[in-house]
């Protein structure tokens, strides 16, 4: 099998595993990750009160969701192919960013409301949960870090047993 076979078994391997996983953890971003209530009068939306640390409680999930799930693709492709760590490192990051557009995408739809129609249908003040979204833009490279973080200490491991296996045989 040639290289070009192995890595793209390997990117193929992670384009299916980013896409599984990301939905599957959409599922569970959308279960976990708190609402941010807000009050809906007439044609005025608004946060109920001052409400940061349900953003940010939101944002949390979703990385740690990102981060576990970065930790475990890429120990799986680098299980794969291990002797082809510049693929696994491809497949790592290409697999990071579908999963995350993936895990993105389930979990605002399962968690959309639509604030607009409430707006249009009713005069009363009414409370109702926020739309679940992501307020911190760094949370989408969680994952593709977490793996290129992975994938470098693999190599350097590699590196260093290279190395000490090199001065045994030259002692």
């Amino acid at each position: 099998m040639t290289v070009k076979k192995r890595a793209s078994a390997v990117i193929g391997a992670g384009i299916i595993m980013g896409a599984l996983v990301g939905a599957a953890l959409g599922v569970l971003w959308w279960q976990l990750a708190p609402r941010v209530p807000v009050v809906v009068n007439g044609s005025d939306v608004r946060p109920d009160g001052f409400q940061p640390e349900g953003f940010f409680a939101a944002d949390v999930a979703f990385m740690v969701l990102a981060l576990v799930a970065g930790i475990i693709v890429t120990v799986g492709l680098a299980r794969m192919r291990r002797e082809d760590l510049l693929g696994v490192l491809a497949a790592a990051l290409i697999s990071g960013a579908i999963g995350t557009s993936v895990m993105w995408f389930v979990g605002t739809r399962l968690g959309s409301v639509d604030v607009e129609g409430l707006v249009g249908t009713t005069e009363a003040e009414i409370v109702v949960d926020g739309p679940l979204s992501v307020s911190l833009p760094a949370a989408f490279v969680v994952w593709p870090l977490v793996a290129a973080i992975i994938v470098t200490l693999l190599a350097l491991g590699d590196w260093l047993a290279q190395r000490r296996s090199a001065r045994l045989s030259h002692s």
